[in-house]
């Protein structure tokens, strides 16, 4: 495998990054606008913001591709206004390095479905971890509450950020804008 990123690379990890800042300023709103609604519910939709962690390397496919484009993403969110301010990049990095995590262990050789919901998974582990140990934003909450947030996060990320990415790059490969690069390059049943 090929480790050194060419400028295609950096560019297309940039664009991921750029686009993806955006769905997380409407997504911001989203999860300000269920503020009244019980904190599990917000936790479900969480895996949306660690998309670019988990698509990033399996779109590029080179070491660092997750943390790059989850990092790039959270300091665009930050410098948008999002509310939890410059924080943000904090949480980008630990969410990126969650999802880097499951493709770093196979070398950077496995790619497939498993991978990203691992990812995916690993990025939520690390979200939830910032979220109730070290940022600690969130409203008072017992041990069960704080519990099932972290469950749910996990899960949403899985599920959303891990096979929502995959399948997001399969649908990119179809359309042919990444035959520059081996994810677009893999033979995808239409």
């Amino acid at each position: 495998m090929q480790t050194r990123w060419r400028t295609v690379d950096i560019v297309v990890a940039a664009v991921i990054a750029v686009a993806f800042a955006a769905v997380f300023y409407a997504w911001n709103n989203l999860w300000a606008a269920l503020n009244g609604f019980a904190l599990p519910w917000r936790a479900a939709i969480y895996g949306v913001w660690l998309i670019p962690a988990v698509l990033g390397p399996l779109v590029v496919r080179k070491p660092g591709a997750g943390l790059f484009v989850e990092l790039v993403a959270a300091t665009i969110s930050a410098v948008m206004g999002s509310p939890w301010t410059f924080t943000i990049i904090a949480s980008g990095l630990v969410q990126g390095i969650g999802g880097e995590f499951a493709f770093a262990a196979t070398g950077y050789r496995r790619f497939g479905l498993v991978n990203a919901v691992v990812g995916g998974a690993l990025s939520g582990a690390g979200a939830a971890l910032m979220d109730l140990g070290v940022l600690q934003y969130l409203p008072p909450m017992t041990t069960g509450q704080r519990w099932t947030y972290a469950i749910l996060v996990i899960v949403s990320s899985a599920v959303i950020a891990g096979a929502g990415s995959w399948a997001l790059q399969r649908a990119l490969s179809r359309t042919g804008v990444l035959d520059r690069f081996p994810s677009g390059r893999e033979r995808v049943a239409v």
